[in-house]
């Protein structure tokens, strides 16, 4: 009995050695979700389960033309992306992302490391690079609340009266907004999702019991696929939470570091 192809989604991100986030991490994820995973490595790092030792960072020649080689030879669905780490990378993505409109765009957004790179991009110009150029083209952005509390508190996002810091994000034109860890009351937090027309949806948040790395990479990878099917925003987003929590519910310690998710489970 033939089944149906997977669905094909392109990840823009850096390789990260220790297999805890981004490329490897999210290629396994998006297989675990029923996906096939089409990679560009934009920098590859040097690092283990505790910190990130150093980083090269990709041309933005290389990235673009690995993105294009793809996406001029299959059917990708959807695009999620991130970390960022120059304003070259960050300004070939727009490109492609304006070209390819059709698709779905999920940013994942992570504080920007300085890489040492050519362009001499520092983490706040490539963080305002991201703001101007990718947020008005993303579908849904990715971020943890107490990162975005962080940005606001240094001036690197605007105050929104009687909002909160990822209503900024939208000010700067993104479809959808996700925040983990938001607090709604005392001693609880939401996963909170904010879209057009004061559009607001809300899940419990649980805090992880243990030191857990890239404990959001599983649900942006398992709503961008969401998407990739065709699924409304606030539907793709409460399926992925599900699938998420199911893959965070399994981690193990190989190192001094961080836990991290089983993804070699099979069911």
């Amino acid at each position: 009995m033939q089944h149906p192809d997977p669905t094909l989604v392109l990840f823009l991100g850096p390789f990260d050695p220790s297999g805890s986030s981004n490329l490897p991490a999210d290629a396994v994820t998006c297989a675990r979700l029923g996906g096939h995973a089409l990679s560009v490595v934009t920098a590859v790092h040097v690092q283990d389960t505790a910190s990130i030792e150093d980083i090269c960072a990709m041309t933005p020649e290389f990235i673009d033309d690995q993105a294009r080689c793809l996406l001029e030879d299959m059917n990708v669905q959807a695009i999620k992306a991130g970390p960022l780490y120059s304003t070259d990378a960050v300004r070939v993505l727009a490109q492609i992302a304006a070209d390819y409109s059709q698709l779905p765009l999920v940013l994942q957004l992570g504080t920007p490391l300085e890489t040492g790179s050519a362009d001499d991009s520092d983490a706040e110009e490539v963080l305002a690079a991201v703001f101007e150029l990718l947020l008005p083209q993303a579908d849904l952005v990715v971020a943890e609340h107490g990162l975005l509390a962080h940005w606001h508190n240094d001036g690197l996002l605007p105050t929104i009266e009687n909002g909160t810091p990822a209503l900024a994000l939208r000010q700067f034109g993104a479809q959808w907004v996700l925040t983990t860890g938001t607090p709604i009351r005392p001693g609880q937090g939401a996963h909170l999702l904010q879209g057009p027309e004061q559009a607001t949806f809300n899940w419990l948040w649980q805090p992880p019991s243990t030191r857990l790395s890239d404990s959001d990479g599983p649900l942006a990878c398992a709503a961008t696929l969401e998407l990739a099917r065709g699924l409304p925003m606030p539907q793709a987003v409460e399926n992925a939470l599900k699938k998420a929590a199911h893959l965070a519910a399994s981690t193990f310690q190989p190192g001094m570091g961080y836990r991290i998710i089983d993804r070699s489970i099979h069911e």
